[in-house]
């Protein structure tokens, strides 16, 4: 062998191990990526730890105060803008809109006593750490029901802003797929910035049961994320990318799902937010869930879920969706009860009980039939809140097909489209051309994960 052949041969041998070694970098790093994804334990040697435990202390306080005095049957303005302090031996807490966000817990059948046990009793938060590029925190409580997120001040002056339509909305559509968000605090803590964050339901409760987990924009540039290594136990949330290829089998709640997507889509329109995500999880149907409707009592359980007297979380006094309606009124006439699919339709119940509240925002009074099918909107309104919920925690979040039940939800409003985002855009069109990117006019993004929707489902 020549001199040249040597070293020819000696260059591609350590070229060859160079590229080994690179491989087994990029493998160790992905791994240890992978033990930083998922859910874990606050315990006392997280660094987060005297955070959330501040944090329980000072929604527990918060909770009590609204238990001790309760939201007014009517919201005035004053509700909106009333901001609380409640002094620590550490730290103060501030509660923003406090009787706001207690009359919304309370539309949505939820006890104060109940929400205070879970953001505060003994067991740990989790810490939930995801391939998301926000540079916000996320917390669990321990029973998985509420998500804790950390935000900039920005963002929470945003929802403040608008928290009286986004409530009009809720009061409009109890069935909406928006987040609901049920408080909003401020944590000072002595020489520390002051910590905003928000409490919201989470859309994928309870997750015992789920098997996949998607974050869907409608678009396609850095919208892949690789899954978990088979056997795994990390959760990874998947996107768009991902799922190409698959469906969501819904049957007869299809146009439901669809038409609600583009009424919640719309509404975010109206706000000028783009880079909201439709959340996006599954899990295979037990045999006697697929028939629910065999049982008529499992039906009356889900008519009581579904049909409402009156859904206005801004009136206490009104029951709401999902709650508790009075036996009077869970009356119906069942036209129809397929036992191969186990589907339902109830096509008739009584006046006003499933009216929700009238489009102007005003309680719902009950109405003669007449006026009722005199008007387009109101019958649009009546149609879609008639989804007959599942017999099942987190309904409003929870639609069931043939096969699967999904857990869907729009999440991340706060995303204005600033002059920054516009400039972000024209940046993107030409570092992506031809490509879909997340970064468009709010008409845009609306129209486009509609799309997705329909081209999606089935």
């Amino acid at each position: 062998m020549s001199q040249t052949e040597m070293e020819m041969s000696a260059g591609l041998a350590e070229g060859t191990q160079r590229t080994g070694t690179v491989k087994r970098k990029m493998w160790g790093g992905l791994r240890q990526q992978w033990k930083l994804l998922g859910l874990f334990e606050i315990d006392q040697q997280h660094d987060f730890y005297s955070l959330t435990s501040m944090m329980k202390e000072g929604l527990s306080a918060a909770v009590q105060n609204t238990i001790d005095n309760p939201p007014p049957d009517e919201l005035s303005e004053d509700d909106y803008r009333l901001e609380v302090t409640q002094i620590h031996k550490a730290f103060r807490m501030e509660t923003f809109a406090g009787p706001v966000f207690a009359s919304l817990r309370r539309s949505l059948g939820m006890t104060e006593k109940e929400y205070q046990h879970s953001l505060s009793n003994d067991g740990s938060y989790l810490q939930f750490i995801s391939n998301s590029k926000s540079k916000a925190d996320f917390f669990l409580t321990n029973d998985k029901r509420f998500f804790l997120k950390t935000q900039n001040k920005r963002e929470v002056q945003f929802l403040l802003s608008n928290l009286r339509i986004y409530m009009e909305h809720l009061e409009k559509y109890p069935h909406s797929l928006l987040v609901k968000f049920l408080g909003v605090h401020r944590i000072k803590i002595p020489h520390r910035r002051k910590k905003y964050f928000i409490v919201m339901q989470s859309v994928f409760y309870p997750d015992d049961r789920i098997n996949a987990r998607y974050d869907i924009k409608g678009c396609e540039v850095s919208r892949w994320t690789d899954p978990a290594p088979e056997g795994s136990q990390v959760i990874v949330v998947l996107k768009d990318l991902n799922f190409e290829g698959q469906y969501i089998t819904l049957d007869q709640h299809r146009p439901w799902l669809l038409r609600q997507v583009e009424i919640d889509t719309s509404f975010l329109q109206t706000l000028n937010v783009l880079d909201y995500s439709l959340l996006v999880a599954h899990q295979p149907l037990h045999q006697d869930e697929r028939h629910q409707c065999l049982s008529f009592a499992t039906l009356i359980m889900r008519t009581k879920k579904s049909v409402i007297t009156c859904s206005s979380p801004t009136h206490a006094g009104m029951p709401t969706v999902p709650g508790v309606v009075p036996e009077e009124d869970s009356a119906l006439l069942v036209s129809e009860m397929d036992g191969g699919t186990g589907s339902c339709s109830v096509t008739e119940s009584r006046v006003g009980s499933d009216l929700g509240s009238a489009p102007s925002g005003r309680p719902c009074t009950k109405q003669p039939v007449g006026t009722v099918t005199d008007s387009m909107e109101l019958r649009d309104f009546q149609a879609q809140n008639r989804r007959l919920l599942p017999n099942f925690r987190n309904p409003l979040h929870v639609i069931d097909g043939p096969e699967h039940r999904y857990f869907v939800g729009i999440i991340d409003i706060f995303t204005v489209y600033s002059f920054k985002k516009r400039l972000e855009h024209w940046w993107k069109r030409l570092r992506h051309p031809g490509q879909a990117f997340s970064t468009v006019s709010p008409p845009a993004y609306c129209h486009r994960l509609c799309q997705w929707v329909q081209d999606h489902t089935r």
